[in-house]
């Protein structure tokens, strides 16, 4: 387990975490969460060995594997699928020694290494890593390509895919969705939540945690604390304790007021000194109570613009694309007016930038029609506009330069609503984080008063206590919201109908997200299918008698059944063991469990964990047997 005791972190003269006691356990699935600055990453950095603690202790297991993102990629000729399998290092050190064993022609040395391989299972590591990679969104073809011919973000994915492969007793995950789209964050959960080993993930979405985690170890005003539940949960035990502290706040106030009116009034008095002396010392003996409050720095909203057309802007049989008449979508069709909050969703690829792009006027269609309302005012924000920032100069400057009546210290308030404060303002763009520049460009927007925002994955960088204000001030805005978000909390809190753009088409998608998840698999299915069905048709066609094809297919139902019935039963087993699990699972989830007093049950629900784990490990394998012994049998008739 992960144990710290009276930790105190320090970066330079400042102190991040002081006096923090906490406790993860093997297995569990923690978020750290908490402000910009406040010592999250240093705390992953002294649980990789960067940073030792300034005061207390932090330890984990010796015995344990600890992995995380790297935050560089070199531009290798390395193979992408190479790259990942490079994350199992201890693959790749029995690969050395056995080519040293061969070189040696040592067989008995040979025979040992290919065993410790088999063990580990290193004879399946390509097909996981290609798994990995293609739940991260790479093509089949790209596999091959080299590392260096990735863009930046996609190095980030490959890295993520190296974490993943790592089989790692610890896996420390920062921001791991920042590089994502939807679909891939989607498959990212999935994994995460069949992970067996122990996760400490840093995320801003809410709704990722939510799925993901079971504790959420929170730090605020130099503490930590660790709560049982995820981030839906931790929300609501703060928000009790946050009253219990501001009930306490508000007594103790009393009291003080009370202490002080008796010594001001009676420390001149000789008779009274005495009692005023008591009440005095008294008062220094209170505990030091902080008013409660929850701590936000964003307060901003959207004003109501000066005018509202109708309709906002339109595109109708557009055909949307680039200059060299490469078409991306064709077709296209989309009216928007006042009040519509339009998510757009797709396979990364599949045209959602472009088709933004197009309605914010960047790409001219290739064919078709673009109209727009004369007094049309659009906010646009996408990631490219964050490098766009005018180098050399400060925030005030940026807001100054579009709202020249503006005052330099009415420039200061408004920023102050977007969590610039003091010196921050002053502060040159090229020495931004990624957050800061996101929070500016939402400010020039917001100061724009636009009737249509198109918003290109706006939440990238952005805390949570920031993504809660976008959520609030869109909920509110009264024009038109076109949303591309891989943050599903946003979607489903602003967006009220969903686009689907893929195949080179934009058409209505009649359904929530999780409706788009299935989609997505069954899309897959089919893509999976129509690429069988076109191999098929390929080779050579072989007339066969629809007769005998029946009878044929008729004897292989029949002695694939007995198969196929001991699969069915083996999963109906599964299932229930499964579940009995999670339940377990949820119990080992409550902290009161490892207490003294609780040991023995404790005990009892580690050795049911540990026998249910082994009876569902052991026969999905079986099963999996089963069913591909059932597929073998049915295709052998094609």
């Amino acid at each position: 387990m992960i144990a710290a005791q009276d930790l105190r972190l320090d970066r330079g003269t400042k102190t991040l975490i002081e006096s923090a006691n906490f406790v993860i356990h093997p297995n569990h699935k923690v978020g750290l969460v908490g402000s910009n600055g406040c010592g999250k990453s240093s705390l992953f950095s002294a649980l990789l060995g960067g940073l030792q603690p300034d005061l207390g202790s932090l330890t984990l297991p010796s015995t344990w594997k600890t992995a995380t993102v790297k935050q560089e990629t070199p531009a290798l000729e390395k193979s992408a699928l190479d790259y990942v399998i490079d994350g199992d290092q201890e693959y790749r050190q029995l690969e050395d020694k056995l080519a040293l064993a061969r070189e040696q022609d040592n067989g008995n040395e040979e025979a040992i290494i290919i065993n410790q391989i088999d063990v580990i299972g290193g004879y399946s590591l390509a097909a996981r890593a290609g798994e990995l990679l293609h739940g991260l969104g790479f093509q089949q073809e790209q596999l091959s390509h080299p590392v260096k011919d990735f863009s930046g973000g996609w190095r980030m994915r490959l890295n993520l895919a190296q974490a993943l492969i790592s089989r790692a007793d610890l896996l420390l995950l920062d921001e791991p969705t920042n590089h994502l789209d939807l679909d891939a964050v989607m498959w990212l959960q999935r994994w995460l939540k069949r992970f067996d080993g122990t996760l400490v993930l840093i995320s801003h979405d809410r709704d990722f945690l939510d799925d993901v985690i079971g504790q959420i170890l929170h730090i605020e005003h130099q503490k930590a604390k660790l709560y049982s539940g995820n981030y839906t949960a931790f929300e609501r035990q703060r928000a009790e304790h946050l009253a219990q502290q501001d009930a306490q706040y508000q007594k103790q106030q009393k009291e003080v007021e009370h202490l002080t009116a008796f010594v001001d009034r009676f420390r001149a008095k000789a008779s009274k000194a005495k009692q005023a002396q008591s009440r005095l010392k008294r008062l220094q003996k209170l505990p030091d109570l902080a008013p409660a409050h929850v701590d936000t720095q964003f307060t901003f909203a959207f004003k109501s613009p000066d005018t509202m057309p109708y309709p906002l802007l339109s595109v109708e049989k557009a055909d949307c694309g680039y200059d060299d008449n490469t078409v991306i979508l064709t077709n296209a069709n989309l009216t928007l007016v006042p009040g519509s909050r339009i998510g757009l969703l797709g396979r990364n690829g599949a045209g959602k930038s472009t088709l933004i792009k197009t309605l914010a006027g960047d790409l001219t269609p290739l064919k078709g029609k673009h109209s727009a309302a004369q007094e049309l005012t659009i906010g646009y924000f996408s990631q490219h506009q964050l490098e766009q920032l005018h180098s050399g100069t400060n925030a005030i400057e940026h807001i100054i330069r579009q709202h020249k009546e503006m005052t330099e210290l009415q420039a200061r308030n408004y920023l102050g609503s977007f969590g610039f404060s003091g010196e921050q303002t002053l502060s040159k763009v090229d020495l931004m984080s990624g957050g800061e520049k996101a929070r500016l460009v939402l400010a020039l927007i917001v100061a724009q008063k636009p009737q249509l925002l198109l918003l290109d994955e706006p939440t990238n960088h952005l805390d949570l206590e920031m993504r809660q204000a976008l959520v609030l001030a869109l909920q509110s805005f009264e024009g038109a919201i076109i949303l591309i978000a891989h943050d599903r909390y946003l979607l489903e809190s602003c967006v009220d109908e969903f686009y689907l753009v893929g195949n080179g088409k934009v058409t209505e998608f009649n359904g929530d997200i999780d409706d788009y998840q299935q989609w997505l698999s069954d899309d897959k299915k089919h893509q999976e299918n129509a690429k069988k069905s076109e191999n098929a048709n390929n080779k050579t066609e072989v007339q066969v008698d629809k007769k005998q094809q029946r009878q044929r297919q008729a004897q292989l139902r029949q002695k694939a059944a007995p198969i196929k019935k001991q699969a069915d039963a083996l999963e109906k087993k599964i299932t229930l063991w499964q579940t009995s699990l999670d339940e377990i699972e949820e119990k080992l989830a409550d902290t009161d469990l490892y207490q003294a007093e609780n040991k023995s049950q404790l005990t009892d629900l580690l050795k049911q964990q540990a026998s249910l784990k082994g009876d569902v490990e052991e026969n999905e394998m079986t099963w999996l047997d089963l069913s591909e012994q059932v597929e073998e049998i049915m295709n052998s008739a094609n």
